[in-house]
């Protein structure tokens, strides 16, 4: 298995769209949670020198999946992103139909196909999943692994 999350190199305009497109996602089930903004804020200070224009990007409307598309030109930067909206989708406990429906549009934007996206789903499950593996309580793993769908 590829490793979840290669090291990727991300210019400020790349990070800024991807920030841009992850509040568009986190908006999709209606208000941004706390842990979503966290997330994001955690994302884009960590790619850019540049974290101030953060809020900027929260009060933006939407961002057109076109526009994400031209921003992220690589397979990499793509799956990247979408690797990280899937991720966000669920730190709020749950992948609402709204923020799966957002994801989607993206992925077909960003010539991410239907079974790649499956795929990278998949991946985001078993990633949280591995993030429970020291935990004793067994029946709470399998719980989440339930809620996960694997």
């Amino acid at each position: 298995m590829p490793e979840f999350y290669p090291e990727i190199e991300i210019d400020h305009a790349e990070a800024e769209a991807m920030a841009y497109g992850l509040f568009t996602v986190a908006r999709a089930d209606g208000d941004i949670h706390p842990a979503e903004k966290a997330m994001i804020s955690e994302f884009f200070a960590s790619t850019t020198e540049n974290p101030a224009d953060l809020g900027a990007l929260e009060r933006a409307p939407t961002m057109e999946a076109e526009t994400l598309a031209q921003a992220l030109g690589s397979k990499e930067l793509r799956e990247l992103f979408t690797k990280t909206a899937l991720l966000l989708a669920y730190t709020d406990g749950t992948c609402a139909d709204g923020e799966k429906a957002a994801i989607a549009k993206y992925a077909k934007a960003l010539e991410i196909s239907d079974a790649d996206l499956a795929d990278l789903h998949v991946q985001v499950k078993e990633f949280l999943l591995a993030q429970l593996s020291h935990l004793t309580n067994v029946e709470a793993g399998a719980k989440v692994a339930g809620e996960l769908e694997l």
